[in-house]
Formats: C-alpha cells, structure tokens, sequence
C-alpha cells in the first residue's frame, strides 16, 4: 500500500463569537458561535466553553473553507507562470483552503514518482490543502492498480482533446480500456474528462482562413465539446465508472446530462468565466480571455447559470491556469491558453449572492459541500461537529476593486481587472489555524495532504 509520511500538520484551537453560519444542506444562515479544537469542529450554535483564540465576529459570515477541485499551479515545469507556493498563497487570500491539482506539468504527473514528487514539493510549502491527479496515456490503464496509486491521486485526469506530450487519450479503443479496468481499487478513482473531440477540433482548425481570438470559441465549437461528453458519458455508463466532466461549458452539454439521472455515477463542474464573461469580451481582453474549453456566446452561460439552480450541474471550479502578460500578448495561434482565477472564484460567487443571482446556500453547496462529495473529501466542505476545522470568515459587505496590481498568483494579473465586487474573505483558517487573516499571509501555516473515499458517491 503506498503511504504518505510527512510530519503531520498540527490542527489549533479557535472560536468565533455570533457570526453567521452557514451550515450543511441549504440551511438558511443564523447567528450563532463556532468551535474548532485541534483542528476539528467541536460545537456549532451556542459554545459555553470557548477554545484558543476567540474571534467576535459580528456582521461577518462563516462558512466552510472552499475546495478548488481543478487547477494548474505549473510546478515541476513552467513555474515563471506559477507554483506550488504561489498558487496555493493565492488560494488562501481567495478563500480555498483545498485544490486538486492537474497532471500536464513538466514532466506530466504519469509516474508513481512523479506523484511522490509532486506531495514532496507541496509538504512545507503549499498554504492550502492539496490532492493530485494522475494523468492518462494511452498506455498506462494498469497504472493505479499497478502501482498501488489510489491513496496517493483524488482522481485520474484524461485529455479527450486539447493535450500535449503523451496526455492525450483520443483513440476510442484506449480510451474505453480506462473505463474497463477490472481492478476493484482502480476503479474506486474517478475518471474526470476534458471533454473535447480532438477530431472535430483538428477539422476545425484545417478549415479555417487567417481565424483571430475572435474565432476562438467557433474553432471549439460547442458540438466538440457535445460530442465528447456524450460519448465520456456512455462509457461511464457501460462500465459504471465514477465519471466527473471537468470546465463544462455549453448549453448543449448541460442539456445532455439533464437527460440522465442524478445518481452520483457522473457528476460535472462549471467555471465562473463561463458564467462572467461571453464571446463579446473577446474585443476587450484578446488572447487573455482565450482558454480551452472556450468562453462562449452568452446563451450558454444562460443555460449554465440555469443548470447550477437545477442541480445538473454539482459544483464549480476555476481551472486556473495561468501565464505571464507578455506569453498572453503573443498573436493567436502562439499565444497560450488559460487564465488565473484561484482568487477570485469566491469573490465572484459572494458578488453574484449580493446581486441576488443565487443565494449564499448555494455558493456553500456549489464551492465546499458539492466538491467534496465528486471526490470523496474526508472531514472537508461542510461546518459540522467532526469535520475539519477548515473556514472562512466573509465581509458579505465589503466592496473592492479588482487590480492586476494586487494579484497574489505570480502572474499578476486577472480576467476581472477593474471590477468591483462586494463580498471578500477576511480570514482563511486550515484545521483552526489562520492562514491569511488582516490582508496579508501568517508565516508558518500549511496544509496537508487530502484524503479520499474513493468509491463513494
């Protein structure tokens, strides 16, 4: 069985005082205390015996800490762009104290080795809790049960289009020997899929005159990305494999998955560019805006802002991936694909409650419980007696202006630049010990490796 033996990450004691909370379930928020002990919740509601520090925080919100389950912190590779430290740094000032976080680094995350590097890099330095995904090849099937490499990933990552190096998994034949692994504990990881039709992009791309950015979404159509989904879809359901579709982002997808029941097997997540921005904003940010799957026509983001409320779509997330201002201002077609966003996912999220869009339950089940429960998070997502004590503390009234200037992630830029928002975190705690807190980062708090249930749904 491999294991993990890094020191383990002391829990601390902490207690706030009349906040409100946002609990479990879609319960309307009240006000009342919270404790953490040792790193986990002990009482929720009336607290007679407080622990540690105690925190008054009237008018302000408490909820759980956010899980980020998609995200590309560069290291080992690119890491001018971003890594472990920086990315995860920007996390905790956006409020996640968790990521899972994507195989095509630099070399590709396709080795038990370089799964064991990747939890060696982050002990000690990432500011947030941490999983990795295992990446796919058209060869590699066997890996997991081979190497025992099912405590060690939150999920197996395959690139049905859109890839580099050998991530890319578009024959049919392998792609389905994923899904049919005998292996009881392989099985057990969840397959998530970038869902695009590597042959209809390549036939897009062959019939295209002289295309701008501007062409972007029409070069990734959205029957690309139909096609792929559907086609992840039904070998989920062949196999009966714990599927996740990752970044989905047309109206046409969403509809797909309306049509199957909701039982836990395949499971999606959405991203707030998706539901901010459309194919006009392509005139205002160029290639900064380009990224794969593409931002798309506003009726698409219509369609899945509509699919969150209806529970089609199970949770968000950001798939930040972030590049330098100079490799984004390159002409399209050499310029890369991808935008930072670890940092303002819940921002956005508590403006879009301001502004009556959703309502801060939903923000909670979308970004903590929904998450979570996609990829088995023990004691994470939820403020309840026994789970971690893994919170932040929200000024739902506090309205900033968003600057590149003051972007943690090292790219030092956002999608978002001069917009203001109202709702920002205040306070980012990991197992009862603050992280971030008064605007700036605590020296010496770090995370810990995720644990997974997998198999459960």
């Amino acid at each position: 069985m491999a294991t993990l033996d890094f020191p383990k990450v002391p829990g601390g004691d902490l207690t706030f005082r009349e906040v409100e909370l946002l609990l479990p379930g879609g319960a309307a928020p009240f006000v009342g205390d919270l404790r953490i002990e040792a790193g986990v919740i002990t009482a929720v509601g009336m607290v007679d015996r407080p622990a540690g520090e105690v925190i008054d925080a009237r008018g302000l919100t408490l909820m759980p800490g956010v899980i980020d389950p998609q995200v590309h912190f560069r290291e080992p590779g690119p890491t001018h762009k971003e890594d472990l430290a920086t990315g995860s740094a920007a996390a905790a000032v956006g409020g996640v104290t968790s990521f899972l976080e994507m195989p095509n680094t630099q070399p590709t995350t396709t080795t038990r080795a370089a799964v064991l590097d990747k939890h060696a890099r982050a002990s000690g330095r990432c500011r947030a809790h941490w999983g990795f995904f295992l990446g796919a090849t058209p060869e590699n099937q066997d890996l997991l049960a081979r190497e025992a490499l099912a405590p060690l990933v939150c999920g197996l990552k395959i690139f049905m289009g859109s890839s580099t190096g050998t991530l890319l998994v578009d024959d049919p034949a392998a792609l389905e020997a994923h899904f049919a692994v005998s292996d009881a504990v392989a099985r057990g990881v969840p397959i998530a899929v970038h869902a695009e039709n590597e042959a209809r992009l390549r036939a897009n791309k062959a019939a295209a005159v002289a295309p701008t950015v501007r062409d972007h979404h029409r070069l990734r159509d959205a029957e690309a990305a139909r096609l792929a989904t559907a086609q992840a879809v039904a070998l989920a359901e062949k196999y009966r494999r714990r599927l996740h579709i990752l970044h989905l982002s047309t109206a046409e997808e969403a509809a797909l998955l309306a049509e199957r029941p909701r039982d836990g097997l395949v499971t999606s997540e959405t991203l707030p560019q998706y539901l901010w921005l459309d194919a006009r904003d392509y005139d205002r940010l160029g290639t900064r805006l380009q990224m794969n799957p593409p931002v798309r026509e506003a009726r698409h983001g219509e369609a899945l802002w509509a699919a969150l409320h209806a529970g089609v779509i199970d949770c968000m997330a950001t798939d930040h991936a972030p590049h330098t201002l100079e490799e984004k201002a390159r002409p399209y077609g050499e310029a890369p694909s991808g935008m930072p966003g670890v940092e303002t996912l819940l921002p956005l999220m508590l403006h879009a409650a301001h502004l009556g869009k959703c309502t801060l339950p939903q923000v909670v089940q979308w970004l903590c419980e929904a998450p979570a429960r996609c990829y088995g998070l023990t004691g994470k997502g939820r403020l309840s007696v026994g789970a971690d004590g893994d919170v932040v503390l929200v000024d739902r009234r506090l309205s900033r202006t968003l600057r590149d200037a003051d972007v943690v992630s090292k790219c030092g830029w956002t999608p978002y630049a001069g917009w203001t928002l109202t709702g920002f975190p205040v306070l980012t705690a990991l197992r009862g010990r603050p992280v971030y807190r008064d605007g700036r980062l605590v020296d010496d708090v770090f995370g810990a490796p995720l644990t997974f249930a997998h198999g459960a749904t």
